[in-house]
């Protein structure tokens, strides 16, 4: 068997490669125009969360604690507004703005009454559902206990169940951008690492391939001139 010149090694090496990355190469570039396809405002859903309503500062009564805490909040809910808490323990609660007093957790119709003042879109309210903080839905990205607030143009808002904030808002172009984003950084499951090994390895082999691929085409249009 004759013996391969150093050309035809690297072209056997570039076809190898180029089988193995093939696949990634393609996620890549079908993740990436799809994330071009609409606006990130659009994505983002910016335009279906209503502002909440101003209210008057000099009636405000402080939280009445009794222990100590990290964090104190105004957070308006409709007409009203209540202070949300994070005690020491990290445990969060919510206290009345207008007595100072505890309140208790954010109910079902409570909280579809939150979400519906937080739309500022025209779909109709279709599905309400809770989730403790260990099961949060991925699309939340918070480990807090929540109420998922589903409208019917797949619009999800959620309220945290102790202090009845608004978590976050995602449309379906939000969950589908978020889904390729899965796919482009290579972690489809937390979609939150974008450095890791696998994404390491794919990079650093396309970048050799394509690398090999160049000195083929700069070696052919040298040997043709």
């Amino acid at each position: 068997m004759a013996k391969l010149t150093p050309m035809q090694n690297l072209a056997r090496w570039h076809i190898w490669l180029g089988w193995l990355v093939a696949i990634p190469l393609l996620l890549w570039i079908i993740s990436g125009v799809f994330m071009t396809l609409r606006p990130i405002e659009d994505v983002r859903g910016g335009d279906l969360r209503r502002e909440p309503a101003p209210f008057a500062p000099q009636v405000l009564i402080a939280p009445r604690l009794d222990a100590p805490a990290t964090r104190v909040m105004l957070v308006p809910q409709g007409p009203r507004a209540v202070w949300a808490v994070t005690g020491a323990d990290k445990v969060q609660s919510r206290y009345s703005a207008d007595s100072g007093t505890l309140l208790g957790p954010v109910g079902v119709t409570e909280a579809r009454v939150l979400a519906e003042l937080a739309y500022a879109g025209s779909a109709r309210l279709t599905a309400i559902r809770r989730f403790t903080a260990d099961q949060a839905p991925l699309d939340l990205r918070r480990p807090r206990p929540s109420w998922q607030a589903a409208f019917e143009d797949g619009t999800h808002i959620y309220i945290d169940a102790e202090t009845g904030e608004v978590l976050a808002l995602r449309t379906k172009w939000w969950r589908a951008y978020d889904f390729m984003w899965g796919l482009h950084i290579m972690d489809p499951a937390g979609r939150e690492d974008t450095s890791h090994p696998l994404l390491w390895l794919l990079g650093g082999l396309s970048l050799i391939t394509s690398l090999f691929g160049t000195a083929l085409l700069l070696r052919r249009r040298k040997a043709a001139r």
